[in-house]
Order: structure tokens, then C-alpha cells, then sequence
């Protein structure tokens, strides 16, 4: 009985054995070796495929990150919202179910210094941004990012200087008048969208082209790079260059994800976000007389508001930042410091 059992278990081993060789040897069963313990990093934003913020990550984040770390990481890059809009990418982050995101401010909402940067008529141009964001202001906006909300910020790209597009000419104060524009859920948007007389409807960028094409709303407020990427131009007539506000974007990682990371990892991971957003800004910037040219080939008409047009505009944001200044005792201070920069 007992030699019986012995077989049996002899033979039973010997079956597993075959088994795990042959799996071994078609690759089927990995145990060891870089691709067992390969990380992957999904990225969540909300830009077209073609914006050089999509661009960016394909040409310089992910290649980077793949190339350096030995295939020890994976980048998957989900462009145009497919992770969901805004909001949902970036709580998607915050909860860990995905790893990366290149949001806009959505957190301002929490976080009231991430506001600064889309304050009205604040910038100059883009070197000016760049000074201000890339140095210990930039840091000093994101301080409280990581404690409040569990994300890492790694670095600060371009959306771009917001314009309006309108499916009529905007030449004065007055069109503003009952002008009905799309802004995003956002209050800094929502309150210099009533200052300059328009009604605000605030909604996700992914519902953007069929509330111009239904004519829900007359118009939106975007770079002009978003307005064709996008497409919107197909559904309007006009841009503004108004340059009303910046809007930035922040490469952002989950922070347990990131303390699961290596230090070479981290360090990898960084320098490869740092790289592909000052990448992006060359592109953004670089992009403007082009995407102008390609959207007047498409029958935009661009209109560039006079010096007492744009004094105007100016004029109707100072109740905003008199509000600003009211309720956040640190804000007159920190704008006198970007000005500075000039």
C-alpha cells in the first residue's frame, strides 16, 4: 500500500515537472525577469489625439520611461477623455484606479491657491508664465496638493492663453450682452464670463462640439490649438484674441503609486514629465500662426481687440480681484510677486 502511494506521488511530480517545463520553454509561465514585475502607468487627459499635449506624452514621456527603465514600466496614454471627463480622470487619480493625469485647476475647488494661474489678464506672454510656474511660486501653489488630495505634481504644462470663439463677431463690450458661452465648472470662469456680460454655462469639454453645433451655447472659451484639434470650428465664424486668461495643465501621479515606485523610478518618472511639458509649451507656442492659419483656411475670422476694447475687458475683471483679495488674506501679495516677474 505504501509503495503504492509512493508511485503515485512519484508520478504525479513528474507530470508537474513536464508541465512547468513545457510552459517555460513555449513562454507561456514567466517567474523572473523585467516583464514579471513591469509596472504600468496609465495616463488620463483630456486633450485630442493631434494637441501637442497627447504629442507630448506619446514623443517624449512614454518613450522615455519605457526606454530608460529597463521595461520595468509600461506607459498607456488615454487621450480625449476616454478615461472619462476631467473630474473623473482626476478623482480616478486621486483614488489610485489610475496612475497619471494631465488636468487642468479642476482642484482649485479644494485647494484655493491652485486658482492663481487662471486669474484674469495676469500673464504677459508665455515666458512669463513659464518664470512664474517653473520656480518657487509654482511650487508654492502646489504645496498643499499632495497632503489634501493624495497626488504628486510633477510638472506644469500648457493649455494655452484662453480665447473666445463665437458663432458671431465680438467687437465691443456690447456683444458680450446676452452672448450665451460655454466655460468649464469652475468659478474664477463662471465669474469673469458674468463680469463681461455673458451667460455662463459651465459643462465638460467632452460636451463641447454638439452644445455649439445644437447651438445650445453661441460660444467657448479655449486656445485657439483646442479649438481645432477639437474640431469646434466646424460649428463656429469668429475667435476673439481676447488672451483673457492662461490656463495651464499639471502632470499629476497618485501618491501611494509613487512611494511604490524605486527611486530610480521616481527620479525617471520626473525628469521624463519635466521633459515632455516644457516639450509641450515649445509646441503650444510654436503652433499658435499655425493653427491661426489653418483656421482661417476654414473660414474663422479672427478679431483683435483694440487697446480701449481690451482696457475694457481689463476694467470688468477688478470687482473679481477685489473679491479675490477679500476673502484670501495671502492673494494681493502673491499677484504683486507674478507681476514681478515680468
Amino acid at each position: 500500500m505504501k509503495k503504492r502511494k509512493l508511485i503515485g506521488f512519484t508520478a504525479s511530480m513528474t507530470i508537474v515537472g513536464t508541465l512547468l517545463l513545457t510552459g517555460c520553454g513555449n513562454g507561456e509561465v514567466k517567474t523572473s525577469g523585467t516583464e514579471a514585475k513591469a509596472k504600468t502607468i496609465k495616463v488620463a487627459h483630456y486633450f485630442a489625439e493631434d494637441h501637442p499635449q497627447n504629442i507630448a506624452l506619446k514623443e517624449k514621456f512614454k518613450k522615455k520611461v519605457e526606454e530608460e527603465s529597463n521595461g520595468e514600466l509600461k506607459v498607456e496614454i488615454y487621450a480625449n477623455s476616454a478615461l472619462g471627463a476631467e473630474k473623473e480622470f482626476y478623482d480616478g487619480v486621486r483614488n489610485g484606479t489610475i496612475e497619471m493625469g494631465i488636468p487642468g485647476l479642476i482642484m482649485q475647488a479644494d485647494i484655493p491657491k491652485m486658482a492663481v494661474p487662471e486669474w484674469p489678464f495676469l500673464f504677459k506672454d508665455f515666458e512669463h508664465v513659464k518664470s512664474v510656474l517653473n520656480g518657487p511660486i509654482g511650487e508654492e501653489l502646489t504645496a498643499d496638493l499632495e497632503p489634501k488630495h493624495g497626488v504628486k505634481p510633477l510638472a506644469w504644462s500648457a493649455n494655452g492663453f484662453r480665447m473666445v470663439s463665437s458663432n458671431k463677431p465680438i467687437e465691443s463690450m456690447e456683444d458680450f450682452k446676452g452672448f450665451r458661452i460655454r466655460m468649464p465648472n469652475i468659478p474664477n470662469y463662471i465669474k469673469l464670463g458674468e463680469a463681461l456680460g455673458a451667460n455662463v454655462t459651465p459643462m465638460p469639454i467632452s460636451e463641447v462640439f454638439t452644445a455649439l453645433e445644437q447651438k445650445v451655447v453661441d460660444g467657448q472659451d479655449n486656445p485657439i490649438a483646442t479649438l481645432r484639434q477639437s474640431g469646434w470650428y466646424e460649428v463656429q465664424s469668429h475667435v476673439l484674441e481676447s488672451k483673457h486668461m492662461f490656463s495651464p495643465n499639471l502632470y499629476i501621479i497618485n501618491s501611494k503609486f509613487w512611494n511604490s515606485l524605486t527611486k530610480d523610478q521616481q527620479k525617471l518618472i520626473e525628469t521624463a514629465s519635466k521633459e515632455a511639458a516644457e516639450y509641450e509649451f515649445d509646441l503650444l507656442e510654436k503652433s499658435y500662426e499655425e493653427d491661426k492659419k489653418f483656421l482661417e483656411e476654414q473660414n474663422i475670422k479672427f478679431t483683435a481687440p483694440d487697446q480701449e476694447f481690451m482696457k475694457e475687458m481689463q476694467k470688468t475683471t477688478q470687482p473679481i480681484y477685489k473679491e479675490i483679495y477679500k476673502e484670501n488674506d495671502w492673494a494681493k501679495e502673491l499677484v504683486e510677486k507674478i507681476k514681478a516677474e515680468e
